[in-house]
């Protein structure tokens, strides 16, 4: 069943006549005109990301010559030679900086605003659904138009159709999980007794029915598809009342049902993936992006206001010395209030590298980003974190973003491998870092 639901996808996604309300976009810091340039640059990005073939390297080269051809226009000048010298420039003043006084860490702030302000650290948190479409787009957009989506196959695949909408168009579990029994338990007991009268009406009315089947969205669908019709019929005190009556004539056999029990109990919500929304800054770039939106917490920005709050009077009040116990047990709780993470990978030659991950994928998941977007590709690296742990893929593997305290936003320290850092330092490419089609993804300076 699992290769059906599977087939179902891939069937729907090469048919020319599903299309959903458009391409994905992201929300950008700038003009709606550079929305659409930098949501089509993603798009390349994210097909290539496995890999880059010679022809991928000639295309990516030809675009950043294209950019280099830019350089009399002062509004947009993203060359490398470029970039490069902004850079330099930055570290220095930077270096200076650092050299007069102790640097700050700014701690992420809740903006209650709609509009998203250009010193957030992203736009928002966006999703990809590989089994509908390459767009990118935020969970509540994506659930829209799945349920679009789905409605939209009822009329060619009823019962598969209606086992994925129960699956993916509600949102409580528990009432899900009771839902899908009670429907098992219908169609297993016409399977069982195709004789008995009563197993092959359902009255609407009935309590069992109202609370656990009526309220699920899909559930009725599914039981037109397993053959049942509505229908006013007389109850036992001769008052017509709604019914849901079974007829076989409607389905190829009785034991047809037996595969939408299958399906039932099989099929799984449609599920969507965390969108990395990668971004490329320079140093000045990054210092100006530290807060992050709401849609990072796991609380509303007015319940998070009103906690800090809380918190701030109650340790006002409390001027108790603290163990270390108590620190780390309120660093996580304080952690635990988000859902996503900011990730930026600081390379040696200034540039940084950002990525949106949960705060519960691991380790391993950031150093694969890293990795994927790499020039050279599949040599070992070490992250070091701001308090100067060295992540390493071996160690850290398995450790989420809350165990290794990088959450809700840090500046890990890219560095080579010790046991590769002669080979690197005899290549002439020593000094570049990111893929050539990554680097164009530098936002203007």
């Amino acid at each position: 069943m699992a290769e059906k639901i599977k087939n179902f996808f891939k069937k729907k996604k090469i048919d020319a006549k599903f299309k959903l309300a458009g391409p994905g976009h992201k929300l950008s810091e700038s003009t709606i005109s550079s929305q659409s340039s930098n949501h089509s640059r993603r798009e390349d990005k994210i097909v290539t990301r496995s890999g880059l073939s010679q022809e991928s390297k000639v295309a990516a080269d030809a675009a950043l010559a294209r950019l280099q051809q830019t350089r009399d226009n002062p509004a947009f000048n993203t060359s490398l030679a470029a970039i490069k010298a902004q850079v330099k420039k930055e570290l220095e003043n930077e270096n200076a900086t650092n050299s007069k006084s102790e640097p700050r860490e700014s701690s992420p702030k809740v903006e209650i605003e709609s509009d998203v302000p250009k010193n957030y650290a992203a736009s928002g948190v966006f999703f990809k659904c590989p089994l509908i479409s390459n767009d990118i787009l935020p969970r509540d957009e994506w659930k829209r138009n799945i349920k679009t989506f789905l409605y939209e196959q009822l009329e060619d695949e009823r019962g598969l159709t209606a086992c994925l909408i129960i699956q993916s168009c509600n949102n409580n579990k528990e009432k899900v999980e009771t839902c899908v029994e009670t429907l098992c338990k219908y169609l297993e007991n016409i399977i069982t007794y195709p004789e008995e009268e009563k197993y092959q009406k359902i009255r609407m009315s009935n309590k069992a029915f109202r609370e656990r089947v009526q309220p699920i969205e899909g559930s009725l669908e599914l039981l037109l598809a397993a053959g049942f019709t509505q229908q006013k019929l007389a109850n036992a005190e001769g008052v017509e009342e709604d019914f849901l009556v079974f007829n076989q004539e409607n389905v190829p056999s009785v034991e047809s049902l037996t595969t939408l029990i299958e399906a039932l109990r099989s099929a799984e919500p449609i599920q969507l993936e965390l969108d990395r929304n990668l971004q490329v800054l320079l140093p000045s770039q990054a210092a100006n992006k530290v807060q992050l939106p709401p849609s990072f917490y796991a609380l509303t920005p007015e319940e998070l206001k009103k906690e800090h709050q809380l918190r701030a009077e109650a340790i006002e009040k409390s001027q108790m010395l603290r163990t270390k116990a108590m620190r780390e047990k309120d660093e996580l709780r304080e952690m635990r209030k988000y859902k996503f993470a900011i990730i930026r990978i600081r390379f040696p030659d200034g540039i940084l590298l950002q990525g949106t991950f949960s705060v519960y994928e691991r380790y391993q998941d950031i150093h694969d980003f890293v990795q994927e977007n790499l020039e050279h590709s599949g040599l070992p690296f070490v992250l070091n974190t701001p308090t100067g742990h060295k992540l390493v893929e071996e160690d850290d593997a398995n450790k989420t973003l809350i165990d290794l305290r990088l959450v809700p936003a840090t500046v890990l320290t890219f560095a080579w491998h010790n046991s590769i850092i002669e080979d690197i330092n005899r290549s002439p490419n020593k000094d570049v870092y990111l893929k050539p089609e990554v680097m164009v993804l530098v936002q203007e300076i």
